[in-house]
Formats: structure tokens, C-alpha cells, sequence
């Protein structure tokens, strides 16, 4: 993890919102998109591959008057490549510093399967209100049924069973699914690294018995990001007691909860806006305009 220190001197430059800006994430995922990273004119460049198409994540950094070197160097970079520069996840934030320092040179398109969803921390633990009912309901089902529920924070010696909980949730799934094959490799290697990370997690027991565990992290002073949450499919209101006793005993004195993007997955969209977001975090590509 020693690369971890210069990840977090960028990421604390300016104010971030958007998932992608934590080193466990770009950890995780390293090996599923080939990540690999620079330093230049005071930013952080990370490159990625996905399906055949290489892009960068918008740089990272705090210096606007070096950015527009920034971005000449990943264009001679990609040029170099055989291949047109491709910025991906840019907030507004970046969009507007670029229009503004050289407008007309850029091509802004809205990335909606990858817009991150932000919820109020209080609307997940309380879950007030007719919007919530079916939460509720949920909910009061797995308190009816397990009474003696225990929450527990992600220890050492709980990795185990959070592994072999989530190996049971993937042995359920389409073995052929590429995504899920490198969410379980990443999901085993983070806790295997539980204590090496600034990561916070936590479990529902019963029985002794680990049914669901969620880990995530501060994102920045006011908002905590959850990266995974996994729990056994056959318990009524597993995702809802596990959801809402994360928030209340890791996030409680954060506002905001980012529970990251549905990556145009239909059936994680409807579960996202099952818990009514109060915003989304916009992400765009960018590329150059091919008339310059």
C-alpha cells in the first residue's frame, strides 16, 4: 500500500464527490482495468482499460494553471497510442475549468451509468415515511425474525466469514459475468487487506453468523462513500438491516452517504432509486473536438 500516502495528497487538493477519488476503489480495481498511474505538472494521471478502449480519469490535482498542460501531454500520450485522448469521469467542476480555459476545444457527453447517487445518512438510518415503507417493512420483517441480531464492526477476525459470505452470494451468479468475476476477486483482496486499508466495515451476525457486510470510507468531510455491501439473498430484509445499521454506527456524523454508481445495470438502478437519492453526481467524457 505504498503508494497509498501520494493518492491521498491529490485527492485532498480540492474538494472531490465522485467515487472514483479514493485510493481503495482505484485499488480494487486495478487489476480489472489494467490502472496505472504518473505524476505531472503537480496532478495525478491515472490510466485505465476497459472492453478494449483506454481512457484517463479526469486528472487529479488542485493547480487550474497547469491543467491545460496536463491534458496536452495525455493528448501527445494517446496520440502516441494510435488513439484520440479520452477523459472519463470528469465532474462539472472539471467540465467548466476546461470550457473556460479553452473554449470550443472540447467535447462534453453526460456519462449517466456512471453517475454516482448521494442520499442523506439520516433518510438511510430512519427511513421516515411513506417513500419508505417497503424499506420498513423489510426491515421490521428481519427484526421480527431475528431478534437477537448483533452488528458488529469488520474485524480480523471476522474476514473469514465475510469471505465466505460473499463466495455464497457469487456462487449464485453467472459464473461467465465478467464484472462480477473481478468484483469478487477485488471484494476477497480488500478484506484480505482489511487492516492495511483506511477502510471501515461492518457485519450483521446471527447465530454467530456473518449474513452481510458493507465497508466503505470518508470521501471527504462531509460525505462517506460505500464500495460494497453484500448479504445473504434468502434473509427478508438482509440488504435493509445492514444498510441502515452501517450508516448509523460508521456515518452518522456524515450528511451524506454516495452509494456509487449502477453502471447501466437495470436492476442495481431501481435498487438505487429505491432509497430516493437527493442528487446524483454527474460525470462526463471528454474528448477533443475533431475540428480544431
Amino acid at each position: 500500500m505504498e503508494d497509498k500516502p501520494i493518492f491521498d495528497r491529490y485527492f485532498r487538493q480540492r474538494r472531490y464527490d465522485n467515487s472514483e477519488c479514493t485510493f481503495t476503489n482505484l485499488y480494487m480495481w486495478r487489476n480489472a482495468y489494467q490502472i496505472e498511474w504518473c505524476e505531472t505538472e503537480n496532478y495525478l494521471c491515472v490510466k485505465a482499460s476497459w472492453n478494449g478502449e483506454t481512457f484517463v480519469f479526469a486528472p487529479f490535482g488542485g493547480h487550474t494553471d497547469t491543467l491545460i498542460a496536463v491534458v496536452e501531454k495525455l493528448t501527445t500520450y494517446f496520440n502516441q497510442l494510435g488513439q484520440p485522448l479520452l477523459i472519463k469521469g470528469a465532474t462539472r467542476i472539471i467540465v467548466e475549468i476546461l470550457h473556460a480555459l479553452r473554449p470550443g476545444h472540447f467535447v462534453y457527453r453526460a456519462d449517466r451509468d456512471n453517475y454516482d447517487y448521494i442520499y442523506l445518512t439520516q433518510d438511510l438510518i430512519e427511513l421516515k415515511g411513506r417513500k419508505f415503507s417497503s424499506k420498513k417493512n423489510h426491515l421490521n420483517s428481519f427484526l421480527k425474525s431475528y431478534p437477537e441480531y448483533k452488528y458488529l464492526p469488520i474485524s480480523k477476525a471476522l474476514v473469514p466469514s465475510c469471505i465466505d459470505t460473499a463466495l455464497a452470494w457469487y456462487n449464485n451468479r453467472d459464473s461467465t459475468d465478467s464484472i462480477l468475476a473481478y468484483e469478487k476477486e477485488a471484494i476477497i483482496e480488500v478484506l484480505n487487506s482489511f487492516e492495511h486499508l483506511a477502510l471501515t466495515g461492518g457485519v450483521i451476525l446471527v447465530d454467530d453468523e456473518v449474513k452481510a457486510f458493507a465497508f466503505g470510507e470518508a470521501l471527504n468531510d462531509d460525505t462517506a462513500v460505500i464500495h460494497i455491501e453484500k448479504g445473504n439473498p434468502e434473509i427478508r430484509g438482509v440488504y435493509q438491516i445492514i444498510n441502515q445499521q452501517f450508516c448509523l454506527h460508521a456515518w452518522s456524523h456524515y450528511k451524506y452517504v454516495n452509494r456509487e454508481e449502477d453502471m447501466g445495470i437495470r436492476g442495481l438502478r431501481e435498487a438505487k432509486h429505491s432509497y430516493h437519492p437527493i442528487g446524483m453526481i454527474k460525470k462526463y467524457d471528454i474528448r477533443l473536438c475533431s475540428m480544431r
